[in-house]
């Protein structure tokens, strides 16, 4: 018995599937795909595959669905993702190229990408431990307090106030903020403390402690994990016709899950390690039983060149187990290119 073409009559189930809603049978495979064997082969081959656990028989006598395992070898065989067309590319880009900061660059990607696939959208914020600093403000606010104002290079802002024992001296405060944006803007975390240990010494010793306090506070701020934070569009799409239906009692626990930003994180962090553009997480993978029926696609954005380097957060679409794979893919992947060039161009 041929592998490749068992897994192609795996593939032709899925296809079915995902179109139909409905069990797919052998003779709807014959009369859908050129399969160039007859029914009685492709029965055995959906026998194999059965028993093999890539699909499964809900009813008796009904056709066949696919398994989680089934979708992940449909998912991993995979080769050409049919890209978006030339309007649909070019309306995501005139949509978040008139973005006016940071915030707005998330909302318009989340909603855009909701509007794509029909189902929930998920943006992540840029982490600031993977984001490089791109300029600090520092504000006096009366005479002990000063306003530290962090602006990363995808255009996140932070701010936080320190407390001073002394009287701030202005002059002083006007050549630390010059400084610290000479030695420090477009270096990450890792690169900070390097270059700004000496910056008290270089001062009179009376404003060390200042100086020691805004460089505390700027490596502090991004070094913080408990900022990070996810942006959702799209949850009610999942209780629209067919999608409700993919649940095989109610969405209540997929919706009970998707607010829990710690168990989105987490997947977001994990799918991050993946060597692969865009990451798919099926089923029971995602290791939360709120998400055991939904398939989570997601991709890296912000990254040097695009979605090349070393992305600073993700993007993503969550779905049924009966998603659209090919179409989810390339609207993700679409959309994560050109969230990375609008952040690369200098939205702030």
């Amino acid at each position: 018995m041929s592998e490749d073409r068992r897994l192609d009559v795996l593939s032709a189930i899925v296809e079915d599937y995902v179109a139909t809603r409905e069990p797919v049978g052998s003779r709807a495979l014959v009369e859908r795909h050129s399969l160039g064997v007859s029914p009685a082969t492709i029965r055995n081959d959906m026998a194999a595959l059965e028993e093999g656990g890539y699909i499964v028989q809900p009813h008796t006598s009904a056709g066949r669905v696919p398994t989680d395992k089934g979708y992940r070898v449909f998912v991993d065989r995979l080769a050409d993702i049919k890209p978006l067309s030339s309007p649909e590319r070019r309306a995501i880009q005139s949509f978040l190229e008139d973005a006016v900061d940071l915030d707005d660059v998330v909302n318009r990607a989340v909603r855009l990408l909701a509007q794509l696939t029909q189902q929930v959208a998920v943006v992540q914020y840029p982490s600031l431990r993977r984001s490089a600093l791109r300029h600090v403000e520092l504000v006096p606010v009366g005479d002990r307090h000063l306003l530290v104002v962090i602006i990363t290079d995808h255009g996140r802002v932070e701010q936080r106030t320190v407390e001073l024992a002394q009287p701030l001296d202005v002059a002083t405060v006007a050549e630390l903020r010059l400084r610290v944006n000479v030695l420090a803007s477009g270096r990450r975390l890792a690169e900070l403390d390097d270059v700004l240990v000496t910056l008290p010494l270089t001062f009179a010793p009376d404003d060390a402690a200042l100086v020691q306090s805004v460089i505390d506070v700027v490596e502090e701020t991004l070094a913080e994990e408990s900022e990070e934070r996810v942006v959702l569009a799209g949850t009610a799409n999942l209780a629209r016709g067919s999608s409700a239906a993919d649940f095989s009692h109610s969405i209540s626990p997929v919706l009970e899950a998707l607010e829990e930003q710690m168990v989105l994180l987490r997947l977001l962090t994990e799918m991050s390690q993946d060597a692969a553009t865009v990451s798919v997480r099926i089923g029971r993978e995602t290791q939360h039983e709120g998400l055991v029926e939904t398939s989570f696609v997601t991709s890296g954005y912000g990254g040097t060149a695009g979605d090349a380097g070393s992305p600073v957060a993700r993007i993503g679409s969550i779905g049924p187990l009966r998603m659209d794979y090919p179409g989810t893919i390339a609207s993700v992947r679409a959309v994560a290119r050109y969230l990375s060039r609008i952040l690369a161009g200098g939205s702030s």
